[in-house]
């Protein structure tokens, strides 16, 4: 009886043992499966975010390259009638001028579509941003005014593209 029982307890412990053996491989075989799943989850997103990083280095690009295009369109018009005027061989003074007049109306707008503004500070206190002084004079009034601009300057939205070259004035000496 005692051999009886000792090859039954064998015989249970034995049968555990033979049952969870497929368990574990079939556990470690569903684990390296979804292992692969998630490798292969992962080299496509990384591979889809290299292809977006390279799409928006390709358009970033393209920004810098053509961002002008608006701006050169609406430039041909001025520059056409420019050289439509040069053109002209019997011209007399009165059509040059109002030929000049209606280009700068024509470059007018195009500055104004495109959000370029000019700088004329006459009367204004210098303000180191926007104007550039080039010189200093005596003059009544207040000290530190633009008393006169000897080139305009010019806003981008508001970034200063070209600071006004201007005379600034001083406190006259005492």
């Amino acid at each position: 009886m005692a051999d009886q029982e000792s090859e039954n307890i064998q015989s249970q412990s034995a049968a555990p043992t033979e049952d969870a053996a497929p368990g574990l491989e079939e556990q470690l075989r569903l684990a390296e499966q979804k292992a692969q799943e998630h490798q292969d989850l992962w080299l496509r997103a990384k591979a889809e975010t290299e292809n977006m990083r390279r799409r928006a280095q390709a358009d970033i690009a393209s920004a810098h390259k053509y961002g002008v295009e608006n701006l050169a369109e609406a430039l041909l018009p001025v520059r056409d009638g420019l050289e439509a005027s040069l053109a002209i061989e019997n011209i007399t003074l009165e059509s040059l001028k109002s030929g000049v007049e209606l280009t700068l109306k024509q470059l007018n707008a195009v500055f104004e579509k495109a959000n370029l503004r000019e700088i004329n500070p006459v009367g204004e206190k210098f303000d180191p941003h926007k104007h550039q002084a080039m010189t200093m004079v005596e003059h009544p009034g207040e000290p530190n005014q633009v008393v006169q601009v000897m080139q305009k300057g010019y806003l981008l939205h508001d970034r200063v593209v070209r600071p006004a070259l201007v005379t600034v004035s001083k406190a006259k000496d005492a």
